[in-house]
């Protein structure tokens, strides 16, 4: 039997695995990983693709929301949640802001998004992806004449909401 010191098993100790991070930053960073990894996998797995049935489509590469602002993550407790919205066609959803990340992939109908800031709107259609804007006052709403469904998923510190309600400017003054 061959025994191994304790400097031994110290020397095979891997710097990742003393890395804790919270069970949802791990699955982010995990899919983060997988998307960028994805477009490479997919070139050299030209010839296996010939003899399977999937494909690879990278939907959107970006480090900014739709407001050019650089993505930033919370720091403590990040927490995943994903959400299937649906809105009634011609629903307007209020004026509202995302104190956090909130992504979105339209799965069926169409949403305008207007920055009320600027006025400037922006109409995503099924398989557009939308990287909403953080801390800007903007509205939705759905268009056409069947409901909007999105998968949507936000990155909030943990126990927080994504959506802030502008407070009423009547009687403000």
């Amino acid at each position: 039997m061959i025994r191994y010191s304790r400097a031994f098993w110290a020397s095979m100790r891997r710097p990742w695995r003393r890395i804790a991070l919270p069970r949802s930053l791990q699955c982010l960073v995990v899919g983060l990983l997988a998307s960028l990894t994805s477009q490479a996998y997919a070139q050299q797995q030209t010839d296996a693709r010939q003899q399977t049935d999937f494909t690879i489509k990278q939907l959107l590469s970006t480090m900014t929301t739709s407001a050019g602002q650089k993505i930033i993550l919370p720091k403590n407790n990040a927490e995943l949640i994903a959400s299937i919205f649906e809105i009634p066609p011609g629903a307007h959803l209020p004026e509202h802001e995302h104190p956090y990340p909130r992504y979105g992939y339209i799965l069926s109908g169409s949403l305008r998004v207007t920055d009320t800031e600027t006025g400037h709107s922006k109409t995503y259609r099924p398989g557009d992806f939308v990287v909403e804007s953080v801390g800007r006052w903007h509205t939705g709403a759905s268009e056409g004449k069947e409901p909007t469904r999105l998968l949507v998923i936000d990155i909030v510190q943990h126990g927080r909401t994504n959506t802030v309600l502008r407070k009423s400017r009547e009687g403000s003054g």
